[in-house]
């Protein structure tokens, strides 16, 4: 008796339409019911068929993307996915090239999400190693042989613009972590490319690659996928060669830094700029830093 109320409970609109129809035939084998009433009578019971039907439809589709262990994002699935992932998290982690559309956008909004809301804010990124130019040359060749024309920033890939851009990530984090003291940042310097960009926060982590037509991939947090990859990333950061950011807590930056307070600060870091590079050079790491082109729209 319990199985069959339980049952009733799942499929009532269903044992509600059988009954009905059975009614209605008997009524209707018996001549009790007009054939007008025995037609509106069928089209309820058809109607209410189809809505068993759809019901069933939206159940079961519902189920699917529940037990889905990964999401498939396409487009503009991507920016909406991490646009929610920023949204409450606490923890952000990152492992890719330079981090590019990190400055732009993730590290920003973070940063003024955490302020706004009056809370702490962790991240931990590992990026290039801006010092092995043989790696940054691999990088560049890597990214301009998928697009030799400029991308969306107006830049072609050369070894020059890589080591730039892991320049000026180590200087955005420096800059907002003196300007919000509940922010904390890691950083470690691979000796190893990727052509994969890993994105954790505190609900998913989500798994995009260099060239914004590809499909990124989303895990979320109550998915073993997420512990799992949560685990490789922590992994990953200890073989890294950590920049000490603490060495810099003395040091007071300007609104925009200088060139002499930007080469000061890498100075102190123990990750000098390349002898190559000019106060033009350094002026474009400050603007990348600070004012970055986000290379994705």
């Amino acid at each position: 008796m319990t199985r069959f109320v339980g049952w009733l409970r799942k499929n009532a609109d269903g044992f509600f339409a059988l009954l009905l129809a059975l009614t209605v035939g008997l009524l209707g084998v018996l001549d009790v019911l007009g054939a007008e009433k025995v037609g509106a009578a069928t089209l309820l019971i058809l109607a209410l068929i189809a809505a068993t039907l759809l019901r069933d439809r939206y159940l079961s589709l519902r189920e699917v993307s529940k037990n889905r262990m990964v999401s498939l994002l396409n487009g503009i699935e991507i920016g909406q996915a991490h646009a929610t992932a920023r949204r409450n998290t606490e923890i952000w982690w990152f492992k890719g090239g330079t981090g590019t559309y990190l400055r732009a956008s993730t590290l920003p909004i973070c940063v003024e999400t955490a302020r706004r809301e009056q809370r702490p804010l962790r991240m931990q990124l590992e990026i290039l190693d801006p010092a092995d130019e043989p790696l940054c040359k691999t990088y560049a060749q890597f990214r301009s042989s998928l697009a030799p024309a400029p991308d969306r920033t107006g830049e072609t890939w050369t070894t020059d613009r890589t080591r730039k851009e892991a320049f000026a990530t180590v200087l955005a984090a420096c800059w907002y972590r003196q300007r919000f003291t509940f922010l904390t940042v890691e950083i470690g310097l691979s000796k190893v490319m990727s052509t994969f960009r890993w994105d954790l926060s505190s609900s998913c982590v989500i798994m995009t690659q260099d060239n914004a037509n590809t499909p990124a991939l989303m895990f979320e947090q109550d998915k073993p996928h997420y512990r799992d990859f949560s685990r490789d990333l922590v992994s990953s950061f200890k073989q890294t060669r950590k920049v000490q950011l603490s060495l810099a807590d003395d040091l007071v930056f300007s609104d925009e830094p200088t060139i002499e307070e930007t080469k000061k600060l890498f100075s102190v870091l123990d990750l000098p700029l390349p002898a190559s590079f000019s106060d033009r050079d350094v002026a474009d790491i400050v603007r990348k830093a600070l004012r970055p082109r986000n290379p994705y729209e």
